[in-house]
């Protein structure tokens, strides 16, 4: 392992421009691929934001009371989707579309004239927000004899969850094709090394070497390769990142995990299309 590590670095220092060649393509196919993941994870955000809001609202019927509203609440807190229960009263509704609508402020004047029903809001755990679970629970509240109608938009919930699941078949798609894009870059600058020291690689074959050990460097190369463009294109990210967030519109950054999968992955893709280079080599006459 040794050896192999000092031929690895041997080999850079042997070839530095087509090195550092190698490893600014790879670093360009990674930057695509790390700025791609900066807006799946900003727009996966913004969808998360939206779809925190959906509720439930169960409009509860005029004899409904306050205790009675209370053991309703109490009654729906105790289900396993939940994660809020909110009774608002006749007189907060009417407070809320003072504040909200300006223009009732003059008409909605006095207990007698409220015309707005008590209300209980139902807030979801993530992960509960389907549409099929939303309308269950919705069906399960307008099952209460004292709720008057359940609402929880219906259609607004649905194109939600639409958008969540092209998000991730798009992320799926690209971010495949991406990294298929930045294989084959990364093969591409491993065959041009190898091309240069074909001659090293034939002596080595004739004094006997195994295909093991004239491998093993290479891998190493490609590996180290991979991870010094994966330093490049996080760099290069951040920095795009910064601009666009402080000029153009706030962005959220990439969390640690994503970061440290992402340096990984290229590692890995530089091994794994140096193996298959070397491989192709040594397996010609």
């Amino acid at each position: 392992m040794r050896y192999a590590l000092r031929e690895a670095l041997a080999g850079f220092a042997r070839t530095p421009i087509l090195t550092l060649l190698s490893v600014m393509m790879i670093g360009l196919s990674l930057l695509v691929l790390g700025l791609f993941g900066v807006g799946t994870y900003n727009i996966r955000g913004v969808l998360n934001e939206i779809e925190s809001r959906v509720e439930v609202v169960a409009y509860l019927r005029d004899e409904a009371g306050p205790e009675v509203a209370q053991l309703m609440v109490s009654d729906i807190e105790a289900f396993p989707e939940v994660e809020s229960v909110i009774y608002i009263s006749r007189n907060e509704a009417l407070e809320r579309a003072r504040e909200e609508i300006p223009e009732l402020r003059g008409l909605l004047s006095g207990e007698e004239a409220n015309p707005l029903p008590a209300s209980i809001e139902v807030r979801l755990l993530p992960g509960h927000r389907t549409p099929e679970i939303v309308g269950e629970v919705s069906e399960r509240i307008s099952g209460y004899p004292l709720v008057e109608e359940t609402d929880y938009g219906k259609e607004w919930v649905e194109r939600i969850h639409l958008l969540r699941r092209i998000a991730a078949a798009a992320a799926l798609t690209v971010g495949g094709a991406f990294a298929l894009v930045a294989t084959l870059i990364i093969g591409a600058a491993i065959r041009m090394t190898i091309f240069a020291r074909r001659e090293e690689i034939e002596i080595m074959r004739l004094v006997g070497a195994t295909n093991n050990f004239i491998r093993l460097p290479f891998l190493l190369e490609g590996f180290l390769t991979g991870l010094l463009g994966s330093g490049l294109a996080l760099g290069a990210t951040y920095l795009i990142y910064r601009i666009l967030g402080e000029r153009v519109f706030p962005l959220a950054w990439l969390p640690d995990e994503w970061v440290i999968y992402g340096v990984t992955a290229g590692a890995l893709l530089g091994l794994t299309a140096s193996g298959l280079a070397v491989r192709h080599h040594l397996r010609q006459p």
